[in-house]
């Protein structure tokens, strides 16, 4: 016999599950990104402590104008490597809520593609009109959902190797004007 109470009581149960491995996964999320931060909080102290040293010891202009230069890549250098970081950290995490989201979902239309079945077993004589038009809608959503799953990620490849080239080029860009200083 079919018992709706105990399919929504597993449907609830996996989805506290799903809601414990979202939270799970903001709460490391969040400590990498700290220790990230304060990492680059301390090397940023470091970074001004010796500049500021370096300027103490300066001597005369050419010299000052030489060190400017330096502490001006160094900081650019240092900027682009957070980014860099930022920018990694951001693209792992949004792999991880994309991963927890698809096997959510990948759960749910399980359960449901379940529920409609054996619902569908003990439905009254004469419904099978109305059984067929849910199960036929159900498959179209979870087609249309299929679809802009796919789009998504295209879009996500597409911009992430956007940002990957754009870096690339600045990175380019900061040594080409470090190579035109020199000379």
């Amino acid at each position: 016999m079919y018992n709706a109470t105990e399919q929504f009581a597993e449907i609830n149960h996996a989805n506290i599950a799903q809601a414990t491995k979202i939270a799970a996964l903001a709460i490391e999320n969040a400590e990498k990104l700290t220790k990230m931060n304060l990492a680059a909080a301390k090397s940023a102290l470091a970074q001004g402590v010796e500049s500021a040293q370096a300027v103490a010891a300066v001597k005369d202009v050419q010299e000052l104008l030489a060190l400017r230069a330096n502490l001006a890549e160094s900081s650019l250098q240092s900027a682009m490597g957070y980014s860099k970081s930022l920018y990694e950290f951001a693209t792992e995490a949004q792999a991880q809520y994309s991963a927890l989201a698809e096997e959510a979902w990948a759960g749910y239309t399980k359960g449901m593609a379940a529920w409609v079945e054996k619902a569908s077993k003990s439905a009254p004589a004469g419904s099978d009109v109305a059984v067929n038009a849910f199960k036929s809608t159900f498959a179209a959503s979870t087609a249309a959902f299929d679809q802009f799953n796919k789009a998504t990620k295209q879009v996500v490849s597409l911009a992430d190797a956007s940002v990957r080239a754009a870096a690339a080029n600045a990175t380019k860009a900061a040594t080409a004007t470090k190579g035109r200083k020199a000379a």
